[in-house]
């Protein structure tokens, strides 16, 4: 193998190129480092000591020494918005937008903050305006996320509608959940003024979106039940199985009164029977409880809640069964003894007994299919916390 001898004199001079490289690298750090203010550099410190509300006036400093930090104005508009401070955002960014030397890109982001601001301020119908400006913006996408949000709030749903149908084609996002459930707010508002025809055809509409949509199911055979149909009643809501089986507690009582009306109880309750084995739920066992004691009587309906107990042992299962124990004959002493043990363990399941936002955390006793706390779309999972352990038993039966 021959030796190329040039190689020799190449690696002093590569080094010695890197060497030159690193020292104007430096150079040039240290004389960018020179003309940053003192304050910048103390807003450092004060981050670094965990001091946030000194880091910030030392910031408001360096950018009211140096006009040209137009990311600093940003960052601190955006942080005063994130602590609440909305006057001082707004003011911050409006500042900004009556600067003449703003580029076109810093002056829509300057725009994109200042509605920001509005829109934490409850000033929507500004922040409309501004938002629905930068629709074909580079900020295009976070406006009309923020376009949506407003549209909920102020309930214009085909508004709505329509901002989330142009983020799924514009921007791949996934609304299909979102959009069917504004369909069941117009349908909603349609059968308030008694114009049923109009309700149904949104909540058709609701299913064309998502075929999925149980609220629309729901409400479908609330309505049909309401008029009498009880037969269209029961398709609606046995449909809720193929949708997501879980929701059926929702619609477990009305089953009863449907095939009760019908004069099919026994059906009915095997339907329900069938359901509480495969997605059991405190609710579908307090409907087949009581169809079995009316079609056979109080030991019936306690065998049930027993073998239900045995099956999926829970807080709420040993709460009915306590219940159901009082439709047994008992001597006066010891119903008085089971009336005290039945309080006291309904009493602690009560509490516990909510549902619970999977997004935000926020509890309640009434199931929500939009959370009042963080406005999520069914982020109510269809059971309370003490029928979670009742279902992961079951899962593993």
């Amino acid at each position: 193998m021959n030796f190329e001898f040039w190689w020799l004199l190449a690696l002093p001079i590569f080094f010695g190129l890197g060497w030159l490289a690193a020292r104007i690298d430096i150079r040039h750090l240290l004389s960018e480092s020179r003309t940053l203010p003192a304050s910048y550099f103390k807003g450092l410190n004060f981050l670094l000591n965990e001091q946030p509300d000194k880091a910030i006036e030392a910031f408001i400093e360096v950018a009211r020494a140096e006009q040209q930090t137009i990311e600093l104005h940003f960052a601190l508009g955006a942080l005063f918005r994130r602590r609440g401070e909305v006057e001082r955002a707004t003011r911050m960014h409006q500042t900004l937008m009556e600067r003449t030397d703003l580029s076109g890109d810093e002056r829509v982001t300057a725009m994109h903050e200042l509605a920001l601001d509005y829109q934490k301020a409850g000033l929507l119908d500004r922040a409309e305006r501004i938002f629905s400006d930068l629709r074909n913006t580079v900020h295009a996408r976070s406006a009309l996320k923020s376009l949506l949000g407003i549209y909920v709030v102020e309930k214009e749903w085909f508004k709505a509608i329509e901002v989330a149908r142009q983020l799924e084609h514009e921007f791949n996002d996934v609304f299909d959940k979102e959009i069917a459930n504004y369909y069941c707010e117009l349908a909603l508002i349609e059968a308030a003024h008694s114009r049923n025809e109009a309700a149904v055809a949104f909540l058709d509409q609701a299913l064309a979106a998502n075929r999925k949509c149980v609220r629309a199911s729901v409400m479908l055979g609330e309505w049909a039940a309401r008029d009498g149909r009880d037969e269209a009643a029961i398709e609606h809501w046995q449909r809720i199985e193929a949708q997501s089986p879980a929701y059926l507690f929702l619609v477990g009582d009305g089953l009863l009164q449907r095939y009760r009306a019908l004069g099919r109880l026994r059906e009915g309750v095997n339907l329900l029977a069938g359901y509480q084995q495969r997605y059991p739920a405190l609710d579908l066992l307090n409907a087949v409880v009581q169809g079995t004691l009316e079609l056979s009587g109080p030991d019936a309906a306690y065998e049930v809640v027993r073998e239900e107990l045995r099956r999926n042992p829970s807080l709420p299962g040993l709460d009915k069964l306590l219940e159901a124990r009082q439709f047994v004959d008992l001597p006066a002493e010891r119903r008085a003894d089971l009336q005290l043990i039945k309080d006291l363990v309904h009493g602690y399941s009560a509490r516990l007994a909510l549902f619970q936002c999977t997004t935000c955390g926020f509890k309640a006793r009434q199931f929500h299919w939009h959370c009042p706390a963080c406005g999520g779309w069914e982020t109510y999972p269809p059971r309370r916390n003490t029928e979670i352990e009742l279902v992961s038993n079951a899962a593993r039966g």
